[in-house]
């Protein structure tokens, strides 16, 4: 592993360009310039398999430099960081390769394609974390000031316990069932499709804000469009589909139920169909002295219910998210300017650029993703058998 000192240069290389990419690029070039990082992240290469587009992106987002052979950068003395943001069914094997290597790795979520695949990575990172190298899962979700503080709220007792919780993914961009097959109804290269996608990011979130795991679940997914066009050479997702057509082959519907540690139950909806909802991450915790909501699209809010106040003064009250005294938020902006999708991958390089200068374990780990995939899995079993109850350790 090379060696890290304080206020020493942290070089990043980056495995992939596309959406997440433009995310992650996002965020190692804004953290050191609101930041005061312990360590200095440098975007040294960036690498894809078409070299054309990959210069591009380079050169849009600032990248040093472009590549096309993830081995030969993984391979180099001068890469510190290796950042994984290609599809699920390359993750395994750039994590382990990295890991071998002695590089920190952050790895965007869902972990893995399998539990298989998770418990690998998961067993690499903990023999690697003794030799000091760290990883981390991007559920970056974890990072908006508004969650951050839900769980701050939650873990100081505002809502007394845990009785209920209702979490919702909902999107509707695969409306039109003539929008053309993408890798991501493609469960050899996602692995699951609303359920791995965006699902994840309830479990985790629930988790996450209630201190609590999933320990049981039962569920059903659904395939609504079955197939679709083919992309045609060269086109992307606003390109126009060829007359060929293919099967899609993950979940656009996923709809369970899960027991949590603590003894709530909780109701998970993972859609990609709830028509006119854009990006709607929902999640309402129950308590017996409260309650508390949070809805992605109005990410600089929480909603707060204070059980113990007079009956004529009961209701959710409207908190604002945006003080220097809420998570994150103090480099930023004056009180009541808002933060945006973007600043969470800026939260994530911050967090994980200062436990590697740290020596400790950033969180979410590969534990902690490996857990997920466990989660995501049970409720695939459960809905194949029927919508049993599937232990999630199992």
């Amino acid at each position: 592993m090379t060696e890290t000192h304080p206020g020493a240069a942290l070089r990043v290389a980056m495995i992939g360009h596309g959406f997440m990419g433009a995310a992650h690029s996002q965020g190692w070039r804004v953290a050191p310039r609101f930041f005061d990082l312990p360590l200095e992240p440098e975007m040294a290469v960036v690498v894809g398999r078409d070299a054309a587009k990959t210069e591009a992106s380079a050169r849009k987002w600032g990248w040093a430099e472009a590549a096309t052979d993830w081995r030969e950068v993984i391979a180099r003395d001068d890469i510190d960081v290796v950042d994984i943001v290609t599809p699920g069914d390359t993750h395994a094997e750039i994590a382990l390769a990295a890991l071998a290597a002695g590089k920190h790795v952050l790895c965007e979520k869902p972990l893995a394609n399998t539990v298989t695949e998770a418990e690998e990575m998961t067993a690499a990172a903990d023999r690697a974390a003794a030799a000091g190298v760290r990883s981390m899962v991007g559920f970056t979700y974890r990072r908006v000031p508004a969650t951050t503080f839900a769980r701050d709220m939650v873990a100081a007792g505002r809502i007394g316990r845990i009785r209920q919780v209702r979490a919702e993914y909902l999107q509707d961009w695969l409306m039109d069932a003539e929008a053309p097959l993408t890798w991501r109804m493609q469960k050899d290269r996602a692995g699951s499709g609303a359920l791995g996608d965006i699902g994840a990011h309830a479990i985790d979130l629930t988790e996450y804000i209630t201190g609590q795991r999933v320990t049981t679940v039962s569920g059903i997914i659904e395939t609504l469009v079955t197939e679709r066009p083919l992309l045609g050479e060269g086109q992307g997702l606003s390109g126009t589909a060829s007359t060929e057509r293919g099967a899609v082959t993950v979940d656009d519907l996923a709809l369970f139920t899960g027991r949590l540690s603590g003894g709530a139950l909780a109701s998970f909806e993972a859609t990609r169909f709830r028509t006119g909802r854009k990006n709607a991450l929902r999640i309402e915790i129950s308590g017996s002295t409260g309650a508390i909501a949070f809805d992605l699209e109005r990410l600089n809010e929480l909603e707060y219910y204070d059980a113990t106040q007079p009956e004529t003064e009961l209701g959710f009250r409207r908190i604002l998210v945006t003080e220097h005294d809420h998570p994150y938020l103090a480099p930023w902006w004056p009180t009541g300017h808002m933060l945006g999708y973007e600043h969470g991958f800026s939260h994530q390089v911050f967090d994980f650029v200062t436990a590697i200068a740290d020596g400790t374990q950033p969180h979410p780990s590969f534990e902690d993703g490996l857990h997920v995939q466990r989660v995501l899995d049970a409720v695939e079993r459960s809905s194949a058998s029927g919508s049993t109850w599937m232990p999630t350790d199992a």
